[in-house]
């Protein structure tokens, strides 16, 4: 059973992080062009580009897949949970084995503002 000031350090603890700590279950891996591809480079290296990405999303390791509007690089959601998972499957790409393509990383989990919804106020997290 808390004490009143096991209760008092826990409640100023809640409000420095008012939402718990969650894991991450998703990285999103934007890509981007570090300079456009010129008419031979687009021969040369997408013809084994696609195929390549095409093995990460047979294998799972590519949840999802989007072109950006812009047409500066590819968006993928990838089913991997730890950034350097992440970097080293976008490295194997040729686009960026070629220095053509970089990517930016965000880790993504479990909506948090959820928790609030459980009676108890926690997180399942680990349970």
């Amino acid at each position: 059973m808390e004490n009143a000031l096991d209760k008092a350090a826990n409640a100023k603890e809640r409000l420095k992080h008012p939402f718990p700590v969650v894991p991450t279950t998703k990285i999103l891996a934007i890509g981007q062009f570090t300079k456009p591809p010129t008419p031979e480079q687009i021969r040369e290296i997408f013809p084994k580009e696609v195929p390549a990405t095409l093995r990460l999303y047979l294998a799972g390791e590519i949840d999802q897949w989007w072109i950006r509007q812009t047409q500066t690089g590819p968006v993928f959601l990838l089913n991997v949970t730890s950034l350097e998972e992440a970097r080293a499957l976008m490295e194997k790409l040729p686009l960026a084995q070629a220095g053509l393509m970089k990517h930016e990383f965000i880790e993504l989990g479990p909506l948090t503002p959820l928790h609030l919804l459980l009676s108890d106020g926690g997180s399942t997290a680990g349970k």
